[in-house]
This record gives C-alpha cells, structure tokens and sequence, in this order.
C-alpha cells in the first residue's frame, strides 16, 4: 500500500510507520514543522530515523490548503489520521473545542478529494482514555477533555465518512511503552533505577492497559492491511499487559534486573484517591494474533534503549 500517515513523530506514529516499512509498504508521513531542523530531543531522533525508511513532508498540517493539494496530487491506498492537537493533554484546562477544530479541519473536503483520488480507506487513531472505549469502571467516562477531543473527532469523522462512502477504521490505543517513548510511567521507572534509587508508584492500584510499541505497531499494521475494499467501519482495540500498575511496576523491574543488573527497587504507596477510573483497559489481547512476537527480544531492546541513552540529555 501508498500509506499517508499525520502524527508521524509521535511516539507510536513513528514506530507505526517503520512496521509499515518493514511489510513493503510505502509510507509518507507529514511532518507540521518547516524542516528537520525544527526537530529536536526525542522527535528529533525519531524524525531522523524516520527518514532511514519512509518519506517525510514538512509544513503540511491536516486540513490546510496545503495538505489538501499534497493529498490531491497523490494515489494512496490508505489514509491514516494519527496526529491529533494535544498541546498541554494533561491539562484540565486543555481546549477540546479548538482541539476538535485543529483535527477535523476542511475534513469533509479532504475525505472528498482522497475519495476522487482513489483512497477510499481511512484509519483514525482512537484513545481507550475516550469515554466509552474499551472496558472498565465508572461508567467509562471520558477521562480528560483531551479525551473528549478524541471521541468527538471520531463522530466527526465516522460522520463524513458515511457520507463519503469510505471504508474507516478505528485503531483504539491503550498504554504504550518501549524505546524512544515520551517520559511517562516507565520513563520514569527507568531513569530512577539508573540513578540507583528506589521507584515510587504512587498509584499502584489502577488498573491499566500496557502494551509494547512494537507489538501495538505489528498489529497496526495487520489492521490497515485487513481493512475491506467495502464501505463501513471496522474496529480494534488491542490489549498487552492487563493488570494494576503495581503489578506492571514489579513486572518491569524484573525484566531490567535480569538484563541490566540494576537494583530496580520499587515502594508502592498505599493509594487513597481515584482521580481517574481506577479500571480501563482494551479488551482484544493482540498476542492472539501474533504468536510468534518476540517478547523477549522486545524487553532487550527496552533495556538497551535505556542503557545507551540515559547518560544523554535529550534520551
């Protein structure tokens, strides 16, 4: 397939488009900055690996007439709209209405000109923090407003694409970990134990949805290649590591024992407030589909990863 992939230096659009690579698709990613130059720390490293495998495009954001004349000039057997506004996502005070307005721009005009084009595939990326994805407590309500920012985006376009007449897949991400990740959960458990102290997991009783990102990329991949050449919508929510986030902790910590010889103390704290739901997880375990994934070898690299880069400021 001729992929066109937004969001492509993101944390799991890049590992989502080097899978693609790696099944003889060819995929070009859209890159909002002017150059690679305007790339730096984490994305920097990931634009520059990017480029090893895929074609990039600069100065092209979703929507804008510039997007909508690079689509018009291309044959793409997939469109796959994986960026998304998430400046300051943590944020109660995040704008799910202008995050809405950034990720649907000009999109019935856009899925028009994909659709007389020949593209009659597109796969939006879905988050299980969307009130009402995947399973769990509460009622599953939206976890944030960036959240919501998601779900409507995705009536947005579950609407137009209907319209249109186009075959869509939602693609729902849980918890990814793995090399080259943002400094989230298991950044941080790294770069503790580096330093030679002891993790604090203040939160250990939520139970979450952990993933390798190159077990949920395999299994990207194995979604856009299963889309049908019909209209409708298709849907997967792949899960990985089911369990409370204490449980993750510990499961981390003896991974990077065996390979590291690092201490990879823990102390889990005694959690007594639930912000959040305290159960949401995927609900489709993507090993089903994919056996012969080496998770052995995906723990190596992890390991590897942190070994190599955590003495570098930007790793």
């Amino acid at each position: 397939m001729n992929v066109l992939l937004t969001g492509a230096s993101s944390f799991t659009g890049h590992r989502f488009a080097k899978e693609l690579s790696r099944d003889g698709h060819m995929v070009t990613g859209l890159f909002q900055r002017e150059n690679a130059e305007s790339y730096s720390g984490l994305r920097g490293r990931r634009l520059a690996d990017f480029q090893t495998f895929a074609e990039p495009k600069f100065g092209i954001s979703f929507g804008t007439p510039e997007f909508l004349k690079f689509v018009s000039q291309g044959s793409w057997g997939v469109y796959c709209h994986h960026g998304a506004d998430v400046t300051d996502y943590k944020s109660e005070d995040f704008d799910a209405v202008n995050a809405l307005r950034s990720n649907t721009l000009q999109l019935r005009n856009a899925l028009k000109i994909l659709s007389e084009t020949g593209c009659l595939k597109v796969a939006v990326t879905g988050s299980v923090f969307e009130g009402g994805e995947g399973a769990g407590s509460e009622g599953l309500p939206h976890f944030s407003p960036y959240g919501l920012s998601k779900a409507l985006t995705w009536q947005f376009f579950e609407f137009e694409a209907a319209r249109a007449g186009l075959t869509l897949g939602k693609f729902v991400i849980p918890n990814p970990f793995g090399p080259l990740e943002e400094p989230r959960f298991v950044r941080y458990l790294m770069k503790t134990w580096f330093e030679g102290r002891e993790a604090q997991v203040m939160t250990p009783d939520y139970v979450r949805d952990n993933i390798h990102v190159g077990l949920l990329a395999r299994d990207y991949v194995h979604f856009l290649e299963g889309l049908p050449n019909v209209p409708g919508i298709v849907r997967r929510n792949p899960s990985g590591i089911v369990g409370e986030q204490g449980a993750f902790a510990q499961r981390v910590a003896r991974e990077m024992r065996a390979r590291l010889k690092w201490e990879c103390g823990l102390e889990l704290g005694k959690q007594t407030t639930f912000d959040e739901p305290k159960i949401r997880i995927n609900t489709d375990p993507a090993l089903l589909r994919h056996p012969f994934w080496n998770e052995v070898e995906a723990w190596d690299q992890l390991a590897e990863f942190y070994q190599r880069t955590l003495s570098r400021p930007e790793g």
